[in-house]
């Protein structure tokens, strides 16, 4: 038979295995039974903290760019129509940027809501993410534009030529 103990306190630790995977790492891990939970916590928080260095090298640069974007003026808010609809800019609304993007042949290939959205920024016009897929949606539905791929997932693509 096993030995007796007065307490728990006195009987000796059972060591426990694990092996953990998490993102692109795999760790194994042995300790102590009243341990494993401070343990993988800890394992998974410095997991967590660990940054390729692609990736940290992108994080620098954008806040380099965020930087310098903080440094510009303030550029003033877009005035409203009647209509409820907004002008920014050169009286451009977002429906009418799009409207000159498809002029450029911009959708003769497939663009996703976000790379829309960062040509419209690169362009100095900065809409809403929503204002510009509601647009994107009215062009769709007035068969100028078609889109494939799952809801929240859509790529856009110009659907009629130039002129027709």
């Amino acid at each position: 038979m096993g030995a007796l103990y007065k307490d728990l306190s006195e009987r000796p630790a059972e060591e426990v295995k694990l092996k953990l995977k998490h993102g692109s790492w795999e760790v194994e891990i042995s300790c102590a039974e009243s341990r494993v939970k401070q343990v993988v916590e800890n394992v998974l928080s410095s997991l967590d903290t660990i940054v390729d260095p692609e990736v940290q090298s992108q994080l620098d640069s954008l806040r380099a760019e965020i930087e310098s974007l903080k440094s510009r003026p303030a550029i003033e808010a877009p005035a409203t129509r009647s209509d409820g609809e907004q002008k920014a800019k050169g009286g451009m609304t977002c429906r009418g940027l799009l409207d000159s993007l498809w002029q450029e042949s911009y959708f003769s290939s497939e663009k996703a809501l976000g790379e829309v959205h960062e040509e419209l920024g690169r362009r100095g016009y900065n809409y809403d993410r929503t204002a510009v897929s509601h647009s994107l949606a009215d062009m769709v539905r007035e068969n100028i534009l078609t889109r494939t791929g799952t809801m929240r997932n859509f790529r856009y693509i110009q659907k009629r030529p130039l002129g027709g």
